[in-house]
């Protein structure tokens, strides 16, 4: 029992002498003139994976590569080593006859994780490993704290979202995500403009919260003695670039919400919000579709992914149905055979749905929760849901055939939603009435609720053209693409709790 007391110490004990050996080695080193720290720059010929793909023409050629030692194997005349950089990984063969005395005995003494520039000779070993024959290495900078274990590695995910950098270096996959979440972005921007889109930026910092439902966080700008909000949308702002003349605009650009935190959902994230005059909800799904479908296939060379346990088949040509047809084919309610709010909200709770206090009991609001609560988990292939009601679409444009229902859509994916458009509303008279309604929640209590927005009004007065309009998770999207389970997977920082 005394020695299982003592152990943790004994180790913390350990992990203190290798911490100061670590240290000393650097002081010796400043000592003898040979900062590590004094180094300002190495000349890089060549990558490991670059030379792994281009072997036959460099073969016995002389490179000069640099990265992190992640290993070190022989302790006599010859030494084997794994240098990491930022294509992968390389052996290295480091001899003492190769590169002297004195260098070789001040390499014996790197740690693992000391970062390393190595001059030297790309060939072959006798067991076929292709690897760099040491003829001058040269420490760039001191790693003073160990990495974690080799064989246990860094697996707790606390550490790892709080850590990135440690888990960018000791589980070289996860790069991988991070690696098509670029490739994505990248495919967005080429995506949109090539089909006549403009890149824009619009303000972080706004005076009203709006664009969207939901809470945002609030500071405060000393200049002005004003509070500002941190934007929850870029609606509003590119909406004000169509009515200006602008005919197909686009941002990409990070959400902040003061939202809570779960697998989905980040306070911060970024999404890509997309504007067309002249069109449609109808042309939003078509770009929707091609966008994704065409990602995975040019990412990932395929159109069947999976993701959260399901095989998912994005080959375009994804079901479309409408919110009353999807409550109707999954719960059994036919809502368009519904005229009255009492008769809409006895029928969701029959099967046991609830309207939350704060919405009104309206035949919009059944309809919506019976579909939020019912239907969405159910759906796995991607799929179109459409005439979502005008109570939870403050900034879309009426259907014309039904006046409770709006042009808008979200397209599902595995039971997650990957986008939210509109045929967007340009009516300035009924947009006032809808603001209206928004301020009248948020002076009863629903701190998600929109703020009247003066200026936006105005810009509609001076008329907008017929538009549709798409916003577009970004990490929901490479979640999807790189069967991640957590938002934090796809997040190089993800917001944290700080460590008390």
């Amino acid at each position: 029992m005394t020695e299982d007391r003592n152990a943790p110490q004994q180790e913390e004990q350990s992990l203190s002498e290798l911490l100061q050996i670590r240290r000393d080695k650097l002081k010796e080193l400043q000592d003898a003139g040979q900062d590590p720290f004094r180094q300002t720059r190495y000349s890089v010929s060549a990558h490991s994976q670059e030379i792994k793909d281009n072997f036959e023409t460099m073969e016995g050629k002389t490179v000069s590569v640099a990265g992190r030692l992640m290993s070190k194997r022989g302790m006599g005349k010859a030494m084997f080593c794994d240098l990491q950089d930022g294509q992968g990984r390389i052996q290295l063969y480091v001899r003492i006859d190769e590169l002297g005395e004195e260098a070789f005995a001040r390499f014996k003494k790197v740690d693992i994780g000391d970062i390393v520039g190595v001059e030297g000779e790309a060939f072959r070993t006798k067991r076929g490993e292709i690897s760099v024959k040491a003829a001058a290495v040269t420490l760039l900078s001191k790693s003073l704290l160990p990495l974690p274990e080799k064989y246990h590695g860094l697996t707790d995910k606390e550490t790892r979202y709080r850590q990135r950098y440690v888990d960018l270096i000791v589980n070289p996959e996860v790069r991988e995500a991070f690696v098509i979440r670029s490739k994505f972005i990248r495919h967005v921007r080429a995506f949109l403009d090539g089909r006549g889109y403009m890149e824009v930026e619009t303000p972080v910092l706004n005076t009203i919260s709006g664009g969207a439902t939901a809470r945002p966080f609030i500071t405060h700008h000393n200049t002005l003695d004003i509070d500002m909000y941190m934007r929850i949308a870029t609606e509003l702002p590119l909406k004000r670039l169509i009515v200006g003349g602008m005919e197909r605009v686009y941002e990409i650009g990070r959400i902040f919400r003061n939202e809570g935190m779960d697998p989905k959902h980040n306070p911060e994230f970024t999404t890509v919000e997309a504007y067309e005059s002249y069109a449609d909800f109808n042309d939003m799904m078509d770009l929707f579709e091609g966008l994704l479908s065409s990602a995975a296939r040019d990412i990932l060379g395929t159109y069947e992914i999976e993701w959260q346990g399901e095989k998912i088949d994005l080959t375009p040509g994804w079901r479309r149905l409408t919110m009353h047809e999807a409550v109707k084919e999954y719960c059994g309610i036919d809502f368009m055979a519904i005229d009255s709010d009492a008769e809409a909200v006895a029928a969701a709770k029959s099967i046991g749905v609830e309207i939350p206090e704060t919405k009104e009991q309206t035949w919009g609001n059944a309809l919506y929760e019976c579909f939020d609560q019912r239907v969405e988990e159910k759906l796995i292939q991607p799929t179109f849901i459409s005439m979502h009601p005008v109570d939870v679409s403050p900034l879309a444009k009426r259907s014309p055939k039904d006046p409770r229902l709006t042009e808008r859509f979200e397209c599902f994916v595995c039971h997650s939603e990957m986008c939210n458009a509109f045929s967007e509303l340009n009516d300035p008279i009924d947009q006032r009435g809808r603001f209206q309604k928004e301020v009248e929640a948020r002076a009863k209590g629903d701190d998600e609720a929109g703020m009247m927005d003066e200026d936006f009004l105005t810009a509609l007065e001076y008329g907008m053209p017929p538009t549709g309009g798409i916003g577009i998770g970004i990490d929901r999207c490479v979640m999807m693409l790189t069967n991640s389970d957590s938002i934090r997977d796809v997040l190089l920082f993800p917001t944290m709790r700080p460590l008390d």
